[in-house]
């Protein structure tokens, strides 16, 4: 991948930034991680110039409402591009097997057929066990149960062409079994909740979340270079950026970025954000 552009940072109940999902670019095409909780994923994708047209690649983690319910929107648009002639190919849709037909059901109760005729034939349901590995855009992904206590939940580590790699945990801290797939890896993408300061007011641990100290320790004792945070509340918008560099720099002395909506990220350069 060439870069990572960043839809959303906001949790499930966030109203002022989009749910938390990101796309990854090669050349022309891309790789749509998550699409958030509604059809505010269209408007993300149209801000940060990403065409449906070049998406036939979409991962979806689990089945929380801000992770899910954009792709019934992300399906009817591509469906109708389809049934236009201006879509492509194929859609290749990626997901762990319980989550396959959540998805279709949901697709089928709120979108018209016409949309979703594509099923099987263009939109193509890629099932993920633990520790698979498929080539997307030229790059090595390897999916992996996170083994959440609340909803089945994958995720995936990547292997980029030039040699960087970059781990992405879903929402939910890093479990002792996941350890190989982040140390000493180039990009650790990972929630923070909030603040530990701020623990007792947002209750991040009752809801299988991290805060910022504890993401940031995490990748300073498995050596990771680069640690983007965000998974959020959206309380303080305009200061979380200062106030989580603020904790985090406590505890990581990598690359530290709290990004906003629509940020980017280049690979492989390290230290490459705009």
């Amino acid at each position: 991948m060439e870069k990572l552009i960043v839809l959303g940072t906001g949790n499930a109940q966030a109203i002022h930034c989009y749910n938390t999902c990101f796309a990854m670019q090669k050349g022309r095409e891309y790789f749509l991680v998550d699409a958030g909780g509604g059809n505010g994923i269209l408007s993300a994708l149209e801000q940060a110039g990403i065409p449906l047209e070049h998406i036939h690649h979409i991962f979806i983690t689990h089945a929380h409402n801000d992770h899910i319910l954009g792709m019934v929107w992300m399906i009817r648009m591509i469906g109708a591009s389809m049934n236009q002639g201006r879509y492509e190919g194929s859609l290749h849709i990626y997901c762990h097997k319980e989550l396959e037909p959540v998805i279709r059901t949901l697709t089928t109760l709120t979108v018209g057929e016409k949309f979703y005729q594509h099923f099987d034939e263009r939109m193509l349901f890629h099932i993920a066990a633990d520790g698979d590995s498929k080539n997307i855009l030229g790059d090595q992904v390897t999916f992996f149960d996170i083994r959440s206590v609340k909803e089945k939940q994958f995720a995936f580590s990547m292997n980029m062409e030039r040699g960087t790699t970059l781990a992405f945990l879903g929402d939910e801290p890093c479990r002792d079994h996941l350890i190989p797939y982040v140390r000493e890896t180039d990009w650790l993408l990972h929630e923070a909740f909030c603040l530990y300061r701020q623990k007792d007011i947002f209750h991040p641990y009752e809801k299988s979340h991290s805060t910022v100290k504890d993401a940031c320790s995490l990748a300073e004792s498995l050596s990771v270079k680069n640690l983007i945070l965000w998974h959020t509340e959206d309380k303080d918008l305009s200061h979380r950026q200062q106030s989580y560099l603020l904790e985090g720099q406590q505890y990581y002395h990598g690359n530290l970025y709290v990004p906003d909506d629509q940020d980017i990220f280049l690979f492989p350069e390290e230290t490459s954000h705009t």
